[in-house]
């Protein structure tokens, strides 16, 4: 494998749990894309931060997932003695055909664009109450108490998790990030997400008993039936799923409206531009997910000898990192003023919600509870403005990037 070389007294291309690395990504994946575009990392595994190279990986059949393999290699064998990495080897979004085709298949009608669309109502009802309950106070954490509220309200919905059970879902921690990102979990980290784990199985085995008695017009219910036509859905796969479709049905929908609603604030031209002009919103999300994408990275391996990919032999096995963040601002294909926030921007494509086959399933319903939060926060609150926009406080997260906090007052 061909290393990248680097001085003693160079501070690494990719290091992307520094806190200068978290707090703003994008010079440093620029000087990727200049000076070593298929880097390869300490970790061993290919990084890969133009366009070009990302979405040919994303959607080219000669990589995959490789889930398990890929944890083996880089842990040792008894890696998937931990009961959270067993859990994640379940999940679609870590699948390879047929296992993903099939699990896919499951899930796909509840995704399909009528019905996210026909949700629009809902999502309208969600986003009024939090504003109602809150608008009088002065003062908000527009994470905790507006962007985490309306998807983590709607993924419940989309579940069947009644009403009574949902107050534990809005106030629990939001530390699974680390999860998904490329850099080796501590073994305190591991036991973290082990514990995490364990929390989110022995709830939903209740829910599982509860639609078995009482089904829904729900996806657990759907997803509970086609566990008992045993070829369908084991067991194991059932809980990872319904817990890989409450995280990923709300995690990054979380970070799009805070990372929008950052934009906006540090660029206040194009805030006043879309106060003025409102039916812009829709092109500004996707210049939102474009210019701070909620997901940064996702990864494949090559199923088979990769003769050149930028440059690079890539062999067998080998893992393949696709910053989308990275992508997203590549001057290739944005090349007026990638790194400017720009709603009215054309053509724009996105990378954020991945390619291929593994393309979110929830991304028309991402962009929908977006766009009717941002608006209606900035038609309602038309006073809004970020206590400390120059100093927001970050997660400690690289693929999952989104605001720890970020408090505001009107």
């Amino acid at each position: 494998m061909n290393e990248h070389v680097q001085t003693a007294t160079t501070a690494p291309l990719f290091n992307p749990l520094s806190p200068e690395f978290i707090r703003d990504p994008y010079p440093h994946y620029a000087r990727l894309r200049t000076t070593d575009p298929m880097h390869v990392t300490p970790f061993g595994a290919f990084v890969a931060s133009r366009h070009a190279e990302a979405s040919l990986v994303l959607r080219d059949r000669r990589f995959g997932k490789d889930y398990v393999d890929r944890t083996i290699r880089r842990y040792g064998p008894k890696i998937m003695e931990e009961p959270v990495f067993r859990s994640m080897s379940h999940w679609m979004l870590q699948q390879d055909p047929p296992d993903h085709t099939r699990l896919r298949g499951l899930v796909v009608k509840a995704f399909t664009a009528r019905r996210v669309e026909d949700m629009r109502p809902r999502i309208q009802q969600v986003v009024d109450q939090t504003l109602d309950r809150i608008q009088g106070q002065g003062h908000m954490d527009l994470i905790e108490d507006f962007a985490f509220r309306l998807p983590v309200t709607i993924i419940c919905d989309m579940l069947g998790i009644p009403e009574e059970h949902r107050e534990v879902f809005y106030t629990s921690s939001r530390d699974g990030g680390r999860l998904l990102d490329p850099v080796p979990l501590s073994p305190a980290e591991i036991e973290q997400g082990n514990a995490g784990n364990l929390t989110a199985q022995l709830y939903f085995q209740q829910l599982f008993e509860l639609r078995r008695k009482n089904p829904g017009d729900d996806l657990t219910t759907q997803l509970v039936q086609a566990e008992e036509d045993g070829s369908k859905l084991s067991n194991e796969e059932l809980t990872a799923n319904i817990i890989l479709l409450f995280g990923a049905g709300h995690e990054t929908t979380v970070n799009l409206i805070g990372n929008g609603l950052l934009a906006l604030h540090r660029n206040p031209d194009q805030l006043a531009l879309l106060q003025a002009n409102p039916e812009l919103i829709t092109n500004a999300i996707e210049e939102f997910l474009r210019y701070d994408s909620s997901v940064q990275m996702s990864g494949r391996v090559a199923l088979e000898d990769i003769d050149d990919l930028g440059g690079k032999r890539i062999p067998k096995g080998e893992s393949v990192l696709c910053l989308l963040g990275s992508a997203n601002r590549d001057p290739a294909v944005y090349p007026d003023r990638p790194d400017q926030l720009d709603i009215t921007r054309q053509r724009i494509r996105p990378l954020s919600f991945g390619g291929g086959i593994h393309l979110c399933l929830g991304a028309q319903l991402a962009r929908i509870e977006a766009e009717v939060a941002i608006s209606t926060l900035l038609r309602r609150l038309r006073g809004l403005r970020l206590d400390d926009p120059e100093n927001p406080e970050w997660r400690p997260t690289f693929v999952l990037r989104g605001l720890k906090s970020l408090p505001a007052s009107w």
